[in-house]
């Protein structure tokens, strides 16, 4: 198993704004995530959480503020530039079942290969050699995340949360410093969300990498996660450790409609 021996970049957000057709889906959003931690990113529905992941992974420009990975600004880059650059992300729903896990980890190799369409097709011996190294390297990351044994079956054949495994699995491929994980254990029942949890932290253990997770599941962002930042209304309401934020008035506010309007009237 290849191990990352550098601490990867900070990934640092500062004052993003959003707007769509003079709606502002985010409102001057600012954050840090540190080197090798585990940052959760929670709010209510519609608090701007997947907007912001959309910005972060380059599907999403912002109006104003920035986003940096240590000294390389992404703020306005391509999403195939800024994976590129060390920041691959999974989706809420399971992206593709077509064909077995290997093939669908080999697709998040793609983007590391330097050996071109022509050479690959044409079997070229440095293309073959390539493509052995890619193939052992993928069949690491499918022990890693526990899909060894499902290797050379087909996607849609595997039970849901296998599948959701998959799409973890093919992010960590592209090898990344930075993995932005939305909604991980969605639908998932108590046994996989157990599993879910306990791949992510051997993958952070083992790899070094920056997660940011975007989850409605609570105990699991507060067992997973070194970070919290809050938001409501596209706007950072809180942010601190998972002790911190679960009882803070305006936290509670948000997502139970109580809290600081209590206190205020006490």
């Amino acid at each position: 198993m290849t191990v990352r021996t550098a601490a990867p970049p900070e990934l640092a957000v500062t004052d993003v704004t959003v707007r769509f057709a003079g709606l502002t889906a985010l409102d001057t959003v600012s954050f840090t995530v540190a080197p090798g931690t585990v940052h959760a990113l929670i709010g209510p529905n519609g608090a701007g959480k997947s907007t912001c992941f959309n910005v972060l992974s380059g599907l999403c420009r912002p109006a104003s503020g920035t986003v940096r990975l240590g000294g390389a600004d992404l703020t306005r880059l391509a999403p195939h530039r800024i994976a590129a650059l060390g920041v691959a992300r999974t989706f809420q729903n399971i992206v593709t079942t077509q064909g077995t896990v290997a093939d669908n980890l080999m697709l998040g190799r793609h983007a590391l290969s330097r050996a071109g369409f022509a050479a690959s097709a044409l079997r070229l011996p440095h293309a073959r050699r390539e493509q052995r190294t890619h193939l052992a390297r993928a069949r690491e990351i499918a022990e890693l995340t526990g899909l060894a044994e499902h290797f050379d079956s087909p996607v849609a054949l595997l039970p849901y949360g296998d599948r959701k495994r998959v799409e973890f699995a093919r992010a960590l491929c592209l090898e990344p410093s930075v993995l932005l994980l939305d909604e991980p254990v969605a639908g998932m029942n108590a046994a996989e969300r157990a599993r879910a949890v306990e791949v992510v932290h051997t993958v952070r253990a083992e790899l070094g990498l920056s997660v940011v997770l975007v989850e409605h599941d609570m105990g699991l962002v507060m067992r997973l996660a070194d970070v919290v930042t809050v938001l409501d209304f596209g706007r950072v309401i809180a942010h601190g450790t998972p002790d911190e934020v679960r009882g803070d008035p305006e936290v509670l506010r948000a997502y139970l409609g109580t809290g600081a309007d209590e206190e205020d009237a006490a």
